[in-house]
């Protein structure tokens, strides 16, 4: 990635060696190291968590170490790569990337893009793209010891690149081509260099359905013509017939491997055909021909080749029955109905002075006309909208100049919506001109979709960095007062409020993050309960209250006096309802008003916030749901967020089987959210959970043990709770904390999961299995958050699971139930 290392930039990690030396992919000791600390082994797990693919190389032979991410990327060689040489991972491409490794060994940064690479991740060679960045590391010592490299795999991106130019290549050649065999014959050529093939083969398959006729094939140099021009489609066995006439493309990879072909191996073997991708083309239901490619040694086929197949079958028979149907119009002038009511576009023949001789029945549906009202009437009184525009002036260089021609042409819209037709124009013989043309509404949106799409993840990146940067800026501010020293009391509680609340803010913009990529990839789990959608309203407008009164807001609550039953997730719901009361309150001005009103009626209930805020143009409250939708705003964005809050709202109500929606009168008139969720039947309502605390209250003095390979947290939490008059000890090794608790005796541990030896889960189940600490509340405070982490810490004894950076009143909280344990005898 451009700008990940600096030029000529290195990284000592001191020690590496025998870090790298001592544990294996799942962090289990190998080895007796004894000069690796807590920092770097910190600093290894981070750089081998991260999203990106990423591996090191160390040592002489550069043993190699990745993550999870590059794990994926490199397939069937994990796990048996990992830990092992460089040059014998990737073999066969290390001759290739030999200058690359010298240049970083030689403490030297490399950036290559979109480098081509030919890897066997499959069994099979593939072709693929990636783009890399390389920078060395340093030993103990300052010398180089190995690199660093950062890994993208591009294929996708450059193969579409690619094939979209050829796709457009194929159209403009075949556009041009008049000739039946010529049609097959570019198509075949274009085929068979772009994929690598032996044999692109085109054939037509009998009315009957039962034989098949090679109409055009098109073989690399040396490879050989297929021995017959027919071939019965049940010869080749029950299956592959049944599949080929039902319209389904059929993909082989190896013929000999292929238990499908197990009736016509032989076949393909005399036709020296290892791996074979094959097209149907159905007309009306029914099996009328098919485009078959063959390679001459296993290969697997990509979803990107089946698809650029897919795509090249249909535009050469499109343009094979265009070619037929222009070659008939020439040699015979048969102006026959039958021969233009089947062309799948529409049609249309003009004479010399524009007078329409014939239009197809697709070109009347589309131009929504009879026969009678075209055929003898002047195209251009026909259709006077097209007059002065460029669409005319191609059809006037086809009439006047004989240049054929195409152009897409915006229609007029309709329902506030533009369509837009494909126009193609060839000169007749008998001095007309043939107009083809079809609509093509359905993929101009669709590429529109995606420019906007585009769009939008450019704008999220550059808000997700500036809503970063924002809460960084006062933290560094604040941490910078602090290490000055001799503040005042007041001056230290108002850089430590300050730090509170921006890791606050960094903390939920995260959180939001996590969510979206959670709904969005179906990972989210209800635990669903019966609700009183009341006591959900309640909780979340004690969420935003403080907003609400920063801002002087009023709030109406129009509640009914029954409870409103609905089956959900309490948090999820909460989620839901403070995110559309935060939306409110955040672009709604100061001293304004915000109500929510909450009905229940036809077996649904209905939520409705309102407010006098900003409002919305009619474009966005058709999106306001789209994940990272937003309103234009100022470059300094005062609103804030990152456009997710109502992606969430939406994808978590649906999960619960409602609805959403949005409406604003206009700008600056506000706007109304609604939520539809369906009654629940009668039943008693989940109890609220109970303010403040809960249990036996005994919050006083308790003896806690905290563990964190990490110094500096573990320091902070234990002066927080000193603060608080807890007895704090401190340890940051497993097996130590386990020696000091036997005689610590502690009430609760704070136990972080990720530890070096043994992790957290372990610790756990050893602290409950020796009697010493089999009393004491486990309470797990880490990085790792998702559902199946709590699971899995739930499992090992753990009473609590705190997600990192812990909010202190939630952990006073937890706090507050635990009963001191009475003194040993």
């Amino acid at each position: 990635m451009p700008g990940l290392f600096p030029d000529d930039s290195s990284i000592p990690l001191s020690g590496m060696r025998a870090l790298l030396a001592a544990y294996d992919w799942h962090g289990n000791p190998l080895g007796h190291p004894d000069s690796w600390q807590p920092e770097l082994a910190t600093a290894m797990r981070m750089a081998l968590s991260s999203a990106f693919p990423m591996f090191l190389a160390w040592g002489p032979d550069l043993r190699m170490l990745y993550n999870d991410a590059y794990a994926a990327l490199i397939g069937d060689k994990h796990p048996a790569a990992f830990a092992q040489p460089f040059q014998q991972v990737w073999s066969e491409t290390w001759a290739q990337l030999v200058p690359i490794i010298d240049r970083a060994l030689s403490n030297k940064s490399a950036f290559f893009e979109d480098l081509p690479l030919t890897m066997q991740r499959r069994g099979v060679p593939e072709q693929t793209y990636f783009t890399f960045s390389y920078s060395p590391l340093q030993d103990g010592g300052g010398a180089v010891a190995g690199m660093y490299c950062t890994a993208i795999e591009t294929t996708a991106r450059v193969e579409s690149e690619r094939r979209v130019a050829l796709e457009l290549k194929l159209s403009d050649a075949l556009r041009s081509v008049d000739s039946p065999d010529e049609v097959l014959a570019k198509a075949g050529a274009l085929l068979g260099a772009e994929l690598g093939l032996s044999r692109a083969t085109y054939a037509e398959v009998d009315d009957a359905g039962h034989t098949f006729t090679v109409r055009h094939q098109w073989n690399a140099g040396g490879a050989q013509e297929l021995s017959r021009p027919e071939y019965p489609l049940d010869g080749f066995g029950p299956t592959v017939a049944a599949l080929t006439r039902a319209g389904e493309t059929f993909v082989v990879n190896d013929v000999d491997a292929d238990p499908r072909l197990v009736d016509c191996r032989p076949i393909f073997r005399a036709e020296a055909a290892a791996a074979v991708l094959t097209v149907p083309l159905m007309r009306g239901g029914r099996l009328v021909g098919f485009l078959s490619l063959n390679r001459a040694h296993p290969y697997h086929w990509t979803d990107s080749d089946v698809r650029f197949t897919r795509e090249t079958a249909e535009r050469t028979w499109a343009a094979l029955e265009t070619a037929r149907a222009q070659a008939q119009l020439r040699a015979e002038r048969d102006r026959s109905r039958y021969i233009f009511d089947t062309i799948g576009e529409g049609f249309g023949l003009a004479d010399r002075h524009w007078t329409m001789l014939e239009m197809n029945a697709e070109g009347l549906r589309i131009c929504g006309l009879t026969s009678e009202q075209v055929i003898g009437k002047n195209h251009w009184e026909l259709f006077p909208e097209v007059e002065g525009t460029p669409a005319a002036a191609m059809l006037y260089r086809a009439m006047n100049e004989r240049v054929a021609g195409s152009i897409e042409h915006p229609l007029e819209p309709v329902g506030g919506r533009r369509g837009w037709n494909e126009i193609r124009a060839f000169p007749t013989q008998d001095g007309g001109v043939a107009i083809f043309f079809r609509e093509i509404t359905d993929r101009k949106r669709a590429e529109e979709g995606l420019k906007m799409a585009d769009q939008r993840k450019d704008e999220f990146l550059a808000m997700l960095a500036h809503e970063l940067r924002n809460p960084l800026a006062p933290i560094s501010a604040a941490a910078t007062l602090l290490d000055m020293g001799a503040q005042s009391e007041t001056r230290v509680r108002q850089s430590s409020a300050i730090i509170g609340r921006q890791v606050r803010h960094m903390t939920r913009l995260v959180d939001d993050l996590l969510d979206v990529s959670r709904v969005t990839r179906g990972l989210i789990e209800l635990q669903r309960t019966t609700l009183d959608l009341r006591a959900i309203v309640d909780e979340a407008v004690e969420q935003v209250r403080p907003q609400l009164a920063a801002r002087r807001q009023r709030l109406s609550l129009h509640l009914p006096p029954l409870p409103v039953t609905v089956e959900g997730d309490r948090a999820r719901l909460v989620q839901v309802v403070s995110n559309l009361l935060g939306n409110a309150v955040k672009y709604t001005h100061d001293e304004r008003a915000i109500e929510v009103e909450l009905q229940a009626t036809d077996g649904q209930v209905l939520l409705a916030v309102r407010d006098e805020g900003i409002g919305m143009e009619r474009e966005l409250t058709e999106r306001a749901f789209d994940l990272f939708a937003q309103a234009k705003r100022s470059s300094d964005r005062s609103q804030g967020g990152l456009g997710l809050g109502l992606a969430l709202v939406r994808n978590l109500v649906a999960l619960h089987g409602g609805t959403v929606g949005c409406a604003s009168p206009g700008p600056g008139q506000g706007s109304t959210f609604t939520v539809t969720l369906p009654l629940a039947a009668p039943r008693a309502a989940a109890p609220l959970p109970a303010s403040g605390t809960s249990g036996a209250d005994t919050a006083g003095r308790l003896t806690l043990l905290v563990v964190d390979d990490n110094v500096d947290a573990a320091t902070m939490l234990a002066l927080l709770l000193e603060g608080q008059g807890h007895e704090v000890f401190i340890e940051h090794e497993s097996l130590r904390a386990l020696e000091l608790a036997r005689s610590a005796r502690p009430d609760a541990c704070l136990l972080d999961i990720g530890l070096p030896d043994v992790d957290g889960n372990e610790l756990a189940r050893r602290l409950r299995a020796q009697p010493e600490t089999a009393h004491s509340v486990l309470i797990a405070v880490s990085g790792y958050g998702q559902e199946h982490d709590r699971q899995a810490s739930l499992a090992a004894g753990f009473s609590h699971h705190l997600v990192k950076p812990v909010a202190f009143e939630e952990l006073a909280r937890v706090l507050a139930t635990i009963e001191r344990a009475p003194a040993a005898a």
